[in-house]
């Protein structure tokens, strides 16, 4: 079932490069950035609200806040700099780039959280790191 949750995860990234170069025409892309947030602000607490997960925020533990702050710290510098790409690039060029981030979650994978990669992880994310560069040069 996780593959199905992936795929919808890459047919909205896909909506979202399309959607963002139209939305980002002559617009500050830090503007734009922080309307995206302020929307999807609102959509995960409305999930959140919705499927009765807010009891939890109790719970969380001084390391998932640590955790959860950096991964949206990351986050926001990932999309500030993507809206900066897509206003700069074309969907076709700065989209596959974007995903080089796929080859670097497979190496911190490895590196931080010593999770084993298979020779085909390996052989996809070389293909990945390849691909990214014939984009770029």
């Amino acid at each position: 079932m996780w593959w199905t949750y992936a795929l919808l995860s890459a047919v909205f990234a896909a909506l979202t490069a399309i959607f963002a170069k139209i939305g980002i025409k002559d617009v500050n892309t830090d503007l734009a950035t922080a309307i995206r947030t302020v929307v999807i602000l609102i959509i995960a607490w409305g999930i959140v609200f919705w499927r009765g997960g807010v009891e939890q925020v109790g719970t969380l533990t001084k390391n998932n806040w640590i955790f959860l702050g950096l991964s949206g710290l990351a986050t926001g510098l990932s999309w500030i700099f993507y809206f900066k790409a897509l206003q700069l690039g074309k969907v076709a060029q700065v989209a596959p780039v974007d995903k080089l981030s796929v080859a670097l979650a497979i190496i911190l994978s490895a590196v931080f959280l010593k999770e084993i990669i298979t020779l085909k992880m390996a052989v996809g994310a070389v293909l990945i790191i390849a691909g990214t560069f014939v984009l770029i040069f």
